[in-house]
């Protein structure tokens, strides 16, 4: 089944910057539109990313872009999200996605943006 894991969250501070990372199993990773999407304490959904198969229709969210970068190695089946000069307001648990915009999700990664 599909299997998604995210790491490479934690604490930050303003300014800061981290590296997501998504190892992916259970499905053809190189034939899958990807997502990053967030979610913050009592708040809905936020689609941060998204990136076609072959690399194309990068998707950013107004919010974050000019400081997230996302990519993909479809030989190591994994996902990445570089985020820098990140704000308090980027603290949220941050999901890896099966899709473009839509789709299943992994358990998250928490990450926190605090002095």
């Amino acid at each position: 089944q599909v299997q998604l894991v995210e790491s490479g969250g934690g604490l930050a501070q303003p300014g800061g910057s981290l590296r997501l990372s998504c190892a992916a199993s259970g499905f053809t990773f190189s034939s899958s539109a990807m997502s990053w999407a967030r979610q913050a304490p009592g708040k809905g959904l936020e689609w941060v990313s998204a990136i076609f198969s072959d690399g194309s229709g990068l998707y950013y969210a107004n919010s974050v872009r000019g400081r997230f970068t996302m990519s993909r190695d479809n030989a190591k089946n994994t996902l990445y999200l570089q985020m820098n000069s990140l704000k308090p307001e980027d603290s949220a648990v941050y999901y890896c996605v099966k899709g473009y915009r839509q789709g299943s999700r992994g358990q998250g990664t928490q990450v926190t943006v605090s002095s």
